[in-house]
């Protein structure tokens, strides 16, 4: 008898774990849904700048991209091609706390684009 009261609270238990798992689902799907159709704040608005209207960051000159070789070269040459691009841009080597830089384009107005 103890055995068939076991296989019934398996059945019963079954149906809980999928409705809980659907509902789960259910919730989750309408809360991205909601999150990604608000607006997005007007703060944001306020930081986004028409192209002709960027104010460069950095304001010394690339070095020429005849100072160096290869792939060197080529980096120098596109940074001198693309200013504003990567005046945008934040350098992830630790520049900025060392060496003064401001941005990606900062690497390239000295040596320091070459290493």
């Amino acid at each position: 008898m103890g055995e068939r009261n076991k296989g019934r609270r398996k059945r019963r238990q079954k149906p809980f774990w999928v409705v809980g798992s659907l509902g789960v689902a259910v919730v989750g799907f309408f809360a991205w849904s909601w999150i990604g159709s608000r607006n997005p704040s007007p703060d944001l608005d306020r930081h986004l700048v028409a192209s002709g209207d960027y104010v460069r960051r950095e304001t010394r000159k690339t070095l020429s991209p005849a100072l160096f070789v290869g792939k060197t070269r080529l980096a120098y040459q596109v940074a001198q091609e693309i200013p504003d691009v990567l005046d945008q841009l934040y350098c992830y080597c630790g520049c900025d706390r060392h060496m003064g830089h401001v941005s990606l384009l900062s690497c390239f107005t000295d040596t320091h684009g070459a290493t």
